[in-house]
């Protein structure tokens, strides 16, 4: 499978993200639920602490790539959701140093919501895989 980044302006590079991403011939694909700071007993935990929330959300990112046997070279798309646009924005490092990193810079939206599945919880991440 070949990945193709769209990107017809610069300005997006500095945030991780591409305008588009063009898949040829995926053989698979794998859609993530929202992974939000949710232990491994199903607690949200991290309250108030945006940073920790979207560390924690992308670490369960991670581990549901890898269980499925992906990596983040191979995720396409991210939707952020957060209650916080703009907390959001002061931590978003925590997300796009870890995508740097590993070479991924996917399609992404961003949206500010009223609330998330439980009041403690400030960012939900969907990510979308292919290979």
């Amino acid at each position: 499978m070949n990945i193709r980044k769209i990107n017809p302006w610069k300005w997006q590079d500095p945030l991780g993200f591409s305008q588009a991403t063009e898949i040829i011939a995926p053989t698979h694909v794998l859609h993530c639920a929202g992974q939000a700071a949710m232990s491994e007993d199903g607690q949200a935990v991290q309250a108030g602490d945006m940073r920790g929330q979207i560390t924690l959300a992308m670490n369960n990112i991670e581990t549901v790539l890898k269980a499925a046997g992906y990596d983040w070279p191979n995720v396409v798309r991210l939707n952020y959701y957060t209650t916080d646009v703009q907390q959001f924005f002061a931590a978003y490092d925590a997300a796009i140093d870890r995508l740097k990193r590993a070479g991924c810079q996917p399609a992404s939206t961003l949206l500010g919501v009223a609330a998330l599945a439980l009041p403690d919880l400030m960012v939900e991440i969907e990510a979308t895989a292919m290979r």
